[in-house]
């Protein structure tokens, strides 16, 4: 059993983030299980990128291993995003879940990195994940909240949230991850949004929140806290269209969970958007 590690005092700080850690403790979903048994990657994201139809008329497992391949060119574009990153280089993932996007940064830049989470749980699954893979010197789990995290300052060439903060104050979030970044180091965000042009939120974007006990910020407030906070951005990318394919064929799955067409609806209204942000600390 794989000993998860903390900050001095609390981790989970508040009445909220302790019902957050009790959801992902006990989540177990076949659409994040048995889409990580096709290879080992245990995502807790969605998919970009186009189908192949042929799946539909394959059976359902087909559908199962074309959804994880979405889902694993969604991390891949994240990645594209951090720029140089060189093996002595140390990167943090802020809200790990099981440890998907961790390994693949590890195998692509032969770098340290370090995943932080609340959930317990999904802390020790992507530990035992790293030993099992034989990167458990490279390549760690903490049980640590990203608000607050205790590593050094300027201690992380890189670091990105995978749909993690909309948990979170975006300015609180901001401010640790510009102490932890050296100067001129970069953070990637892909989040859902919404859309504040066309006002608050729509009836779809509540039900999302509702559905993952979550408060999605609009799109503005991003820019706003990561100016505040010394981040230049440098890349947006509106990954809504090419998110809407992957909830498509969700929908069609043994693994669809209900939610699937309220995210249809938000997309295609334009009340909610997938959005990527590559920001620079100055």
């Amino acid at each position: 059993m794989t000993t998860v590690q903390s900050t001095e005092g609390p981790v989970l700080r508040s009445d909220y983030q302790r019902s957050i850690a009790a959801y992902w403790n006990k989540e177990n979903d076949p659409v994040n299980i048995r889409l990580g048994e096709i290879d080992g990657l245990y995502h807790h994201h969605y998919g970009i990128g186009d189908y192949d139809p042929s799946v539909l008329r394959a059976g359902d497992q087909a559908i199962i291993a074309e959804m994880h391949r979405l889902e694993t060119a969604q991390a891949n574009v994240l990645l594209d995003h951090l720029g140089d990153i060189q093996p002595a280089d140390r990167l943090m993932d802020a809200g790990s879940g099981r440890g998907g996007t961790s390994f693949m940064a590890n195998q692509r830049f032969g770098c340290q990195v370090d995943g932080v989470s609340i959930a317990e749980q999904q802390v020790t699954f992507a530990n035992d994940q790293a030993r099992q893979r034989k990167v458990d010197d490279r390549v760690r789990f903490h049980f640590r909240n990203m608000l607050d995290t205790g590593f050094g300052t300027g201690s992380m060439r890189g670091v990105w949230t995978n749909e993690t903060t909309m948990y979170v104050d975006l300015h609180v979030l901001f401010r640790e991850f510009a102490r932890l970044l050296e100067y001129g180091g970069r953070y990637v965000c892909i989040t859902g949004c919404y859309n504040d042009v066309t006002g608050g939120r729509s009836r779809a974007v509540s039900q999302i929140d509702q559905h993952y006990i979550c408060n999605i910020h609009p799109r503005s407030e991003y820019f706003k806290a990561l100016s505040d906070n010394g981040f230049v951005p440098i890349t947006v990318v509106d990954l809504t269209p090419a998110t809407i394919p992957y909830w498509e064929l969700r929908a069609r799955s043994s693994v669809a969970t209900g939610i699937e067409d309220t995210f249809l609806t938000a997309y295609k209204e334009g009340s909610f958007h997938y959005l990527l942000i590559a920001a620079d600390r100055t």
